[in-house]
């Protein structure tokens, strides 16, 4: 197993990165995070992490910063998270989550960082004319610019390994839910916004007919795929999720039961750039990492709503 002392996670205030952190600094890592806290908070920053207010489309910045700490493994999960925005706005997803991703990855890689671990997209990254669940054999086909980005964020570190010897781990995630969940628009966010809503007597809005279906996967189960890919000495690409697909009034109808809702569900119009139905197979990460999901959606469900209902 190899030995990091040092650590930089991009996007550690926000809701998966700030877990890798605790998760991190429980291992006694030192940790440095890059956040410009448009989307993260403060309130999410573990207080023994060196925090730096960088935005990672800021090249000079970033490489000045990663060329004086020299990071031995980098979290990288600041990125544009909203496919909808990606829809709206390309260029701006496109900024972000392609030429911020390879600022960070190039920086890293000329200062001899020895693993980068890339939170990648498996809901955005496959199409619907093949039938989830989906493993990494299955061909990208991404429908949205935000799915787009992310292979080609995926592209840039794998010239960054080639050219530069940069070893990586890309983890396609499934949709990531739990405890620090933003309140933000679609799929990705899809169970804090019904969470908060539902616990504010608010109405809740399911985009289209709410037959779609996603895939997921709770936020500790995320964390130790991190760890797992930073532990283990394997590079490539790993589907995360649980394979099991869940339809949005489903969804609706669990978290309505968990938090004592009588709001009725109202359908609004369909999204975009979203594909219909995803579902990941991560049968190569039990394989190779030895990671399985272990929160089923019941316990997640509970914990989420219990973490919304004590903020």
């Amino acid at each position: 197993m190899p030995k990091y002392k040092t650590a930089l996670v991009t996007g550690g205030a926000g809701f998966i990165g700030s877990h890798v952190v605790d998760a991190l600094i429980r291992r006694r890592i030192k940790v440095y995070v890059i956040d410009d806290l448009s989307t993260g908070s403060r309130k999410n920053l573990n207080p023994n992490a060196t925090f730096y207010k960088i935005s990672i489309v800021d090249q000079e910045a970033v490489t000045k910063l990663i060329a004086r700490i020299k990071p031995d493994v980098v979290f990288h999960l600041a990125a544009q998270i909203d496919v909808r925005c990606s829809v709206e706005n390309p260029s701006d997803d496109a900024r972000v989550n392609i030429l911020g991703t390879l600022n960070v990855a190039h920086a890293c890689a000329k200062s001899g960082v020895k693993k980068f671990i890339f939170t990648s997209s498996g809901g955005a990254m496959y199409s619907d004319s093949v039938r989830p669940p989906y493993s990494e054999k299955t061909p990208e086909e991404p429908l949205s610019p935000y799915g787009i980005a992310k292979r080609s964020a995926e592209m840039y570190l794998d010239f960054e390994q080639r050219i530069h010897g940069m070893k990586y781990v890309i983890l396609r995630l499934a949709n990531a839910y739990g405890p620090r969940q933003a309140l933000r628009g679609g799929y990705a966010g899809v169970i804090s916004v019904f969470a908060r809503q539902m616990l504010a007597g608010k109405k809740v809005v399911i985009n289209g007919h709410g037959k779609q279906t996603r895939d997921y996967v709770f936020v500790s189960d995320i964390v130790r795929a991190h760890m797992l890919a930073m532990d283990k000495t394997v590079t490539g690409t790993f589907n995360i999720g649980t394979g099991i697909q869940t339809s949005v009034n489903s969804l609706f109808s669990k978290i309505k039961r968990l938090t004592g809702s009588k709001e009725k569900e109202v359908h609004g119009p369909v999204c975009k750039g979203e594909v219909m139905r995803s579902a990941l197979d991560s049968h190569k990460a039990a394989r190779e990492l030895g990671w399985k999901p272990g929160v089923s959606l019941e316990e997640g469900l509970k914990k989420t709503v219990l973490w919304f209902k004590n903020i």
